[in-house]
């Protein structure tokens, strides 16, 4: 069931400890007829997460049949900042069970706005830090849309990509590209490791591939051209990063 509290094609309808419950018996019959899928609990944003973990991963049934927790973006529309920490505490107390990022897209699309720089910056703001507060997989709603994005309920949005049909034409946003400073250096199976940074300005994440290499992502969302080292072990080397921009460096 795809976000539990939105009232566009699904609904509140099993609360809390009843989720347990739920689990336990869904979990039970899948496993009876030797479906042996991933199970993803929650499905919704980052602010009430914690209740939903905490009620089911306390239940050792449940716990057993749940893959890992789901989430989306969007605990931002009441004006608030994303909630980050509640992903770090739950990998902190629950670190056997895989966090997944499962929707997120800017909305109310503006036809006008397509290259709109904050478009991006709130996808390398969430990447970074969705990545090294725990999460493991990261996917956008839709790669890819029409104009408008149009569903039944009206909800525009925009998209990476935007096919215009009337000029038979795609428009690649600054979104795509900052997704693929990810996406074409990170491989499946890489692991995140720690990475921390001295300037407050800069926020970054690395990750070691299954070849041994390693990538860095930086971002700058300022207005000032921002000088930094990468020390790595006994390596530093100096770089600079432009305004509003995003570099990957590979070693």
């Amino acid at each position: 069931m795809n976000q539990w509290q939105h009232n566009a094609g699904s609904h509140v309808f099993i609360r809390l400890k009843k989720n347990a419950i739920f689990l336990n018996f869904s979990g039970t019959y899948l496993k009876r007829n030797g479906l042996h899928k991933n199970i993803v609990v929650w499905d919704h944003n980052r602010d009430l997460i914690s209740h939903r973990a905490n009620t089911i991963f306390n239940d050792s049934i449940a716990m057993s049949y749940a893959w890992g927790i789901g989430f989306h973006w969007y605990e931002t529309w009441t004006g608030g900042a994303p909630k980050y920490d509640n992903l770090k505490n739950i990998n902190a107390t629950f670190p056997s069970k895989k966090i997944l990022f499962t929707e997120g897209c800017q909305e109310k699309f503006d036809p006008n706005q397509y290259q709109r720089w904050s478009n991006a910056e709130r996808y390398g703001n969430a990447m970074i830090n969705d990545f090294n507060s725990g999460t493991v997989g990261w996917t956008d709603w839709n790669i890819l849309l029409n104009e408008k994005g149009p569903n039944h309920v009206g909800n525009f949005c925009f998209a990476p990509i935007h096919a215009d049909l009337e000029s038979n034409r795609l428009i690649y946003t600054p979104s795509y590209y900052y997704i693929g400073h990810f996406s074409k250096f990170i491989k499946p199976g890489a692991r995140r490791i720690s990475t921390t940074t001295s300037i407050s300005k800069i926020e970054s994440t690395s990750f070691q591939n299954p070849d041994g290499g390693f990538v860095t992502i930086v971002m700058n969302r300022t207005d000032e051209p921002i000088k930094f080292n990468l020390i790595v072990n006994e390596l530093e080397v100096k770089y600079l990063i432009e305004p509003h921009s995003m570099q990957t460096l590979t070693y």
